[in-house]
């Protein structure tokens, strides 16, 4: 069942996100460390507005678990997504303005942040039916175009966003990693449909 995250999600949604972070491999988590940047995560779930705060973050919840993730937002929010976690990495000797600094998400794309299944979901179907459902729930909000961007590395992503109907548009940087940018056309499957 795919809902919006609650705050009791928490301690399951964090080491499924970190599985994305430890994949980027990004500076600040290396100089901060995980369980600092962990505690600041937790803190920007309870930011409205943030891009890991709760009202972003959607989970396919299985026999009472979190089994995945989304985490999303339109691109036009994207400029000011992290400004809410700014007092929050402060507070934990974080002198940093953003994690974040790369742009992401291409005008006029919903974009899909971050996507990853539990490690005890992988490879039971869980990522490609979420994914589906996170496509008819925006579908039926009237968005026209969904991104992601995915490792080009990273083989098995690619598979689920390939079957699931996404095209690659175009390549970018984000930190030191290159990454294939997919869209999915929103306004045509549903003509298909």
């Amino acid at each position: 069942m795919l809902r919006y995250a609650q705050e009791e999600d928490a301690e399951q949604i964090l080491p499924t996100l970190f599985q994305i972070f430890d994949e980027m491999e990004l500076d600040v988590f290396k100089e901060i460390g995980n369980e600092t940047m962990m505690q600041v995560i937790r803190e920007g779930f309870e930011l409205p507005n943030y891009r890991y705060g709760l009202d972003h973050i959607l989970v396919n919840e299985v026999d009472g678990r979190v089994a995945a993730i989304a985490i999303s937002y339109p691109e036009e929010e994207e400029d000011q997504i992290d400004a809410p976690l700014i007092k929050i990495l402060k507070k934990h000797g974080v002198h940093q303005d953003t994690l974040f600094t790369d742009k992401e998400a291409w005008p006029g794309e919903w974009y899909l942040d971050s996507f990853a299944v539990a490690p005890e979901f992988q490879n039971k179907g869980i990522g490609t039916k979420t994914l589906q459902s996170f496509i008819d729930l925006l579908r039926e909000k009237g968005e026209k175009v969904l991104s992601l961007n995915v490792d080009v590395d990273n083989e098995p992503a690619k598979h689920v966003y390939d079957k699931t109907g996404f095209k690659k548009v175009g390549q970018l940087y984000i930190g030191s990693h290159l990454y294939d940018h997919m869209q999915y056309n929103l306004e045509n499957e549903k003509e298909d449909a």
